[in-house]
């Protein structure tokens, strides 16, 4: 044994915590390991220093063990508080289960609002009764780090969150955040660090940096929709999305170049996109339908659940709704309230995306 192998360490008789039984010197574990083959099974002996390989090996295996990840995916939805739109976030979530049979997938609801709205009702028995059909996570649904903080006391580490958001907006800006604030956590000891690594994945048009390019995310779910497409041709109408938008953050180019790739895919249909909030909106919408001497519109949410916005904004029978202003202005009016989450092909990029996310993180999703 050479003297790198040793150095001087606590008082004789001592053993420490790898099973090394100490006589007033500490044989270097690395130099072990790398002999252990050349010393007959049972004990490795050399001078005064006894090690039982037994203990020893178990000690590893039971290290190598603990540091196992135990992985989950959490999807992070705006939410809904529509009853039959929850169909489009539930298809959502089986199609990233089918992706990863053997890892949990978990929802949260990123809206306050929503989430205070099940509580209430979890604690009406009467509405409990009459909706059974309600999954549980549903109705006791959780934020993103109240989920995130229940994942982690259940024992799993790493994490993928996968949000169901449009574009990188906002909200997706909020969760980035979020999620790079608990992946940098650092500990004193490595096996107190509440998350080994905690990634989030992409929205359904893409996001910033050069690995996956946004522009083929946006060409992937516009090819997703082609069904709307031939049924607005099918009906002899434009095709007109309503989005959410944002009036504090800059995503309406996300949106317009969708609609672009929409019309390059889809020529005999004229595509238009516009926004509840921010642009572009329904005055930009209305500008093109005019250019065009369309006479009717096919009108859909550009919204993954047909909640609220699609019920009220959209389809509704306020003179302010979508559908009665263009019913005002001379257009014959289709509308199809369903969100784009009910559409197989559409739901399944988000399960592709988290499988991007896992793999770029290097995280075994099974």
């Amino acid at each position: 044994m050479t003297s790198e192998s040793v150095r001087p360490v606590r008082e004789e008789g001592k053993t420490d915590e790898d099973g090394v039984q100490l006589n007033g010197y500490h044989i270097s574990l690395i130099s072990l390991l790398n002999r252990h083959h050349q010393t007959p099974l049972g004990h490795i002996k050399t001078g005064r220093f006894t090690i039982n390989k037994r203990k020893k090996i178990s000690m590893e295996l039971r290290n190598k063990s603990h540091h196992q990840p135990k992985n989950a995916v959490l999807m992070a939805m705006f939410g809904t508080t529509v009853e039959p739109a929850l169909n489009s976030l539930l298809l959502i979530q089986r199609k990233i289960q089918e992706y990863f049979p053997a890892t949990p997938v978990r929802i949260s609801f990123t809206s306050n609002i929503i989430r205070k709205i099940w509580q209430k009702r979890a604690l009406d028995p009467v509405y409990v009764s009459q909706h059974k059909n309600i999954p549980a996570e549903i109705m006791h649904i959780r934020g993103p780090l109240a989920a995130m903080a229940d994942l982690h006391e259940a024992g799993y580490d790493t994490l993928v969150v996968q949000p169901t958001l449009i574009d990188a907006g906002e909200e997706f800006h909020d969760l980035t955040n979020y999620v790079k604030a608990l992946d940098s956590i650092e500990t004193i000891k490595e096996k107190y660090k509440p998350f080994k690594r905690v990634v989030i994945g992409r929205p359904a048009l893409g996001s910033f940096g050069p690995r996956h390019p946004y522009s083929l995310d946006i060409e992937t779910a516009a090819r997703r929709l082609s069904a709307d497409a031939a049924l607005a041709k099918q009906k002899g109408a434009a095709l007109v999305y309503m989005g959410h938008g944002n009036n504090y953050f800059p995503s309406g180019g996300s949106y317009l170049e969708f609609a672009e790739r929409m019309r390059q895919l889809y020529p005999d249909v004229l595509t238009v996109i516009g926004c509840v909030e921010g642009f572009p909106s329904r005055r930009e919408v209305t500008a093109q339908l005019q250019m065009a001497n369309i006479q009717k519109v096919l009108l859909k949410p550009f919204m993954i659940a047909a909640g609220i916005h699609t019920i009220e904004d959209m389809a509704g029978d306020e003179p302010n709704s979508w559908k009665s202003t263009f019913t005002a202005a001379g257009y014959t009016v289709i509308t199809i309230s369903k969100g784009l989450g009910e559409n197989a092909g559409f739901a399944k990029i988000f399960a592709e995306h988290a499988a991007d996310a896992a793999l770029d993180a290097g995280i075994d999703l099974k």
